[in-house]
């Protein structure tokens, strides 16, 4: 299989299938990358399925197949159809997504109707349009990627010249018009990008597909960073790496078609960032929601042994005693064991129960006032809205007032809820909480 693929790398052809394909992943991960941000996604398969009227009407005009009378037929239609959108959106009560709807499906099948009748009307057959509804990469020959190689490459130099009026127009619309950015200008021509994208992958990846290549790249590079730049470059290369492969793939799978291959790739590569990503994928998540349970199940536990203490139970507490107050699955019971035991915040005592160490009663007491400090922060929000407190770890008695200190105190004695196990000197203003160490 290895010399198999050697020898077709060999080919002409396959070198310029191969350089198309990745251009146009190159160029589809990048514009697609603003198109997910502006959360217009649904635009490119608009685009894409509007195109196929233009691609009819330009052959019944020329009269033979011409991939630049194709583009330029596919780029008019495209943009009728986004002004027709707008026309919809601004003069009527239909939403976005309902007239991009609307638009997929007449403009398709306007070009259906129209696709019917150049092939049954004489040299139809030979015209060469069916590639363009579900893509043929292997009918490209030199000058077509010429064409695609050309276009891609105007299409990333103008990406990365207006960089930043596309970034501000893309996260703040209002401040660049604001500093005096031509919005519909920068608007328009971020549409223009859009449809000679789209346009210039009909003939590799089709019609229906097309959509897929502009999100596809830009979905997977999400995951993976929170910068736009880096996010622009990420999705190009998975865009690029997706056309190289299918390309690759469909070289060795007889009679498997290279736009579908290559959706199948970046499709792959989509799965693999949704799972293994560092900070967003299903892993990490996964992972980190793990560590949030154990960390959640030693506090609770650890909250249960001071509740019992705190009864006057100091030398001889149960398992049992402690799930009546807090219950938690066995493995997680034993894993806040073991970090307690761990941290020398509790002991094991000849007969085999817990007592609370004298750090345990020290971390005990911090952990338990401030909980219910932080309880009292809820009970009365509307007097301590200037804390813009979020969670329970953003009080921290050493940083706030000693007014504010002093009222959350006089609160938790009046709801008698001041802890009574206490360590044998406690001085609130100057302790450090040392629940964190769990």
């Amino acid at each position: 299989m290895f010399e198999e693929l050697m020898l077709q790398l060999q080919n002409p052809n396959t070198q310029w299938v191969l350089l198309g394909t990745m251009l146009l992943g190159i160029a589809s991960g990048v514009v697609g990358s603003f198109t997910l941000l502006r959360k217009q996604s649904l635009i490119g398969d608009a685009m894409a399925h509007a195109a196929l009227p233009g691609v009819c009407i330009a052959y019944l005009l020329y009269g033979s197949k011409s991939l630049i009378w194709f583009l330029v037929g596919a780029v008019i239609a495209g943009l009728i159809s986004s002004f027709i959108i707008q026309v919809i959106i601004n003069h009527s009560k239909i939403k976005e997504d309902s007239a991009l709807g609307i638009i997929i499906s007449v403009f398709f099948g306007f070009g259906i109707v129209l696709l019917t009748y150049i092939q049954h009307n004489g040299a139809g057959n030979q015209s060469g349009l069916d590639d363009f509804i579900f893509g043929q990469a292997a009918s490209m020959v030199g000058a077509d990627v010429q064409l695609i190689t050309i276009i891609a490459l105007i299409l990333l130099a103008i990406t990365a010249i207006f960089y930043k009026e596309f970034k501000l127009l893309t996260f703040d619309p209002q401040f660049a018009r604001g500093i005096g950015i031509p919005a519909k200008f920068f608007n328009g021509l971020l549409l223009l990008l859009i449809v000679c994208s789209v346009v210039i992958g009909l003939q590799t990846v089709g019609v229906v597909l097309m959509a897929a290549m502009l999100i596809t790249p830009a979905i997977s590079a999400r995951y993976w960073t929170e910068r736009l730049s880096s996010m622009i470059i990420i999705s190009g290369f998975i865009g690029g790496v997706s056309g190289v492969i299918g390309t690759l793939l469909s070289t060795i799978m007889e009679g498997m078609a290279t736009g579908p291959l290559i959706i199948v790739a970046a499709t792959i590569m989509f799965i693999i960032s949704l799972v293994f990503a560092p900070k967003r994928g299903l892993l990490a998540k996964a992972l980190k929601q793990l560590s949030l349970r154990k960390r959640t199940a030693a506090e609770q536990i650890f909250l249960s042994f001071y509740d019992v203490a705190e009864g006057g139970n100091l030398r001889d507490i149960t398992e049992a005693d402690v799930l009546i107050k807090r219950k938690v699955s066995s493995s997680l019971f034993q894993y806040a064991i073991n970090v307690l035991e761990k941290k020398e915040f509790i002991s094991r005592t000849m007969s085999g129960s817990w007592m609370l160490t004298d750090k345990g009663i020290e971390a005990g007491y911090d952990l338990v006032l401030q909980q219910r400090l932080y309880e009292m922060y809820l009970m009365h929000e509307m007097e301590f809205a200037h804390l813009k407190l979020k969670t329970r770890d953003d009080l921290n008695l050493t940083t706030i007032s000693n007014e504010t200190k002093d009222q959350l105190l006089k609160l938790l004695r009046i709801h008698n809820r001041a802890p009574l196990l206490m360590p044998k000197s406690v001085n609130i203003g100057d302790r450090r909480m040392m629940i964190n160490d769990l």
